[in-house]
């Protein structure tokens, strides 16, 4: 089973920039995208519904902004949009796909780097959302949450770590928080199960030559229940093509949808 997450930045402009031929040629198994920054009557363009796939979309209610999708091959039993509050359900930031025994989510984690109240919402968001977490190990089911969770959890996973202490997606706050998701609720970040390297990652700013000089972040995660953590194959970062800011993270599972 091939799962990708892609923060696209704009799915139309990211159609424009090859993405869907790749995902074509990927032929991953589910497709979890954020950022689609477009409201469903705006993607009525046949390459927004890829043959072969089930493609659901939650929109912001804002218009050019947020929003997740999932394509999956196989139907799911259930799609459930939003979390139960206003900062994931008006801003089309949380859809999940439940199949028989796994369920796929699409995340996207609010920022915090523009203002000191986008972080206080970012923080609000990450405390509600833990709970989720923890609710959803409760289940007798296995889970991969996909997305762009705006944080870089340890020093390797940025270039320039020491400047950036101070700054919004590596603050101590935001990384203990991934800490007590992995350590306390029990998830597992799946790329990290397979890839102890550095500089890897899955974002570059668009100032200076972040990009040509891998001058990156990785803030797109798959994390995954327990039950999944033998089951990582292999996992790539696909930086051949430039689709947004981003670059979509592929993880291979032996493990079957049922």
């Amino acid at each position: 089973m091939k799962v990708v997450s892609a923060n696209v930045n704009g799915i139309r402009a990211s159609a424009k920039k090859g993405l869907f031929d790749w995902l074509h040629a990927e032929q991953p198994d589910v497709v979890c995208i954020q950022e689609t920054k477009a409201q469903i009557h705006q993607l009525e363009d046949p390459q927004f519904s890829p043959a072969g796939y089930h493609c659901y979309y939650f929109d912001a209610i804002k218009k050019g902004y947020s929003g997740t999708a999932i394509y999956s091959k196989q139907e799911p039993k259930k799609i459930h949009t939003g979390l139960g509050f206003d900062i994931a359900d008006t801003e089309g930031r949380y859809i999940e796909a439940e199949f028989d025994n796994l369920s796929v989510a699409s995340l996207y984690l609010p920022s915090g780097s523009s203002s000191d109240a986008a972080q206080t919402k970012k923080y609000t968001f990450m405390d509600h959302f833990a709970d989720h977490l923890k609710s959803l190990r409760r289940k007798r089911r296995e889970f991969i949450i996909c997305g762009d969770w705006n944080i870089a959890h340890k020093e390797i996973d940025l270039r320039n770590w020491k400047p950036n202490q101070k700054n919004s997606g590596f603050l101590p706050e935001e990384r203990q928080w991934l800490d007590q998701l992995i350590d306390d609720i029990g998830f597992v970040d799946a790329f990290r199960e397979v890839d102890p390297n550095p500089d890897q990652y899955t974002w570059w700013s668009n100032r200076g030559q972040a990009w040509a000089k891998n001058v990156g972040w990785r803030l797109d995660y798959q994390f995954v229940t327990p039950g999944l953590k033998d089951k990582v194959l292999s996992a790539a970062i696909y930086k051949e093509q430039r689709f947004s800011d981003h670059a979509p993270l592929s993880i291979n599972y032996n493990f079957k949808i049922s």
